[in-house]
This record gives structure tokens, sequence and C-alpha cells, in this order.
């Protein structure tokens, strides 16, 4: 199977987490051994957002910002792509282009950001297009997908399947700007939606649900 998988930077980044990201590193080998093709997008998490408001501070703008955070998110990608060893591609794509090429070695391709202006969950929507991917697995820091956000609202009711004209309802920005944090941005959805990708969402900081979602087994809360 071709797998797209999202690791959200509220887990391995938030703070930085280098146990889980070992944790990731051998549950990819796993899933490469099983036969798997696999694309990770890893997102930069508070320390991207630490950066974006460094930069905000310095009066750069947010372009500057995005790009900033588009760095962070690279450098934790390359560190999971060192660990990966020889199961990995042994650098980090900077594209679409660049991941599409890297699936074709059939190694284990691990990326962050590509361009100011799109978050990595939109990168790795767009990357699930591109290579036909049958499936993508977003690693957050909650359970699934709520009614409401459950850090907030604390009767929030967990939902277990969902359509992706359901999720846009659910959605509290309509818009990218840089630091947005939430289950699934809008942009991604709309990609997914249109090329029609399966799409589930699982508490990260378990790595062994990935494996779960890509059995096919009730994990998170899945979109299609």
């Amino acid at each position: 199977m071709r797998v797209v998988i999202r690791i959200g930077g509220s887990v391995v980044a938030s703070p930085p987490n280098p146990e889980i990201m070992s944790k990731y590193a051998s549950l990819l080998r796993e899933l490469k051994d099983l036969g798997h093709e696999l694309v990770v997008v890893v997102g930069g998490g508070s320390v991207a957002r630490d950066f974006i408001n460094i930069a905000k501070d310095m009066g750069l703008s947010e372009f500057d910002q995005d790009e900033v955070a588009i760095r962070v998110s690279r450098i934790l990608a390359q560190l999971l792509d060192m660990r990966l060893g020889d199961f990995g591609l042994g650098s980090v794509p900077t594209s679409v282009d660049g991941a599409v090429q890297g699936l074709k070695t059939g190694k284990i391709v691990v990326m962050g950001g590509i361009k100011p202006g799109m978050t990595t969950d939109a990168v790795a929507a767009m990357v699930a297009d591109r290579v036909g991917a049958e499936l993508l697995v977003k690693a957050t820091d909650q359970n699934g997908i709520y009614s409401k956000d459950p850090r907030r609202y604390p009767g929030a009711e967990k939902i277990d399947k969902l359509s992706f004209d359901d999720l846009f309802r659910l959605f509290e920005e309509n818009k990218h700007r840089a630091g947005i944090h939430q289950v699934l941005d809008p942009e991604a959805v709309r990609i997914l939606q249109e090329g029609r990708t399966k799409t589930v969402v699982v508490n990260g900081f378990k790595p062994e649900n990935i494996l779960l979602a890509v059995r096919g087994e009730k994990v998170g809360t899945i979109i299609k």
C-alpha cells in the first residue's frame, strides 16, 4: 500500500521528543518491511511557532515567518530521516516533485514544509494526491476529530467516521495563517476531498495507531 503519514509537530516537537521520534523510526521500518511505500511529512509544532514569534517580534513579514517555520520542520524531518538509517532517503525533499522522485528509489521519504503559505497538512495532501496514495494517516495530539475542540470544551464528543463535507462544517478557521493549529487545515481537506483520499486521524502519541490504521482496523476518526 502507498501511504502518506503526517506526523504532527504537536506530537514530536512540542517540545522536541527524541524518544517518540525514535519509536516512529522503528514503526516506519516495520511498515516498510511489510511492503508499504511511505512518504512522511513532519510538522514543526511549538518550536516552529516559537520561531514564528521571534520573526514577528523582529518585524518580519508573514511570508518570512512561514519560511522560518518551514526550516524548523525540515530539520525535524532530517533527524527522523537520519534515524531511519538505510531505510531513509538520506535527504529531505523540498518540493512535491522531490517527494515523488524520492519514492521511486524504494526508500522512505521524510520531508517538512515546502513553501510559505502552505501548511504541512497541505503538503501531505498534495503528495498523497500526486503519488496516488491509498491512505493518508494524520498523527496528532488528539484521539481523532471531535464535535468541538476538546481542549476548550470538555464535553466534546469524538467522531468515529465522517465525510469531508461534514469536516468543513466543524472548522473554526477557513484560511491559512502562519502557525495555524487545528486537526487538519481547510486547504488540505479540499485537496483530499478532490482526490477522494481516505484519511484517518489518530492519536500520534501512540505510534502503533499508525499500524492499526494501515491495517484497516478501527482507530481514530476515518474521513472519506
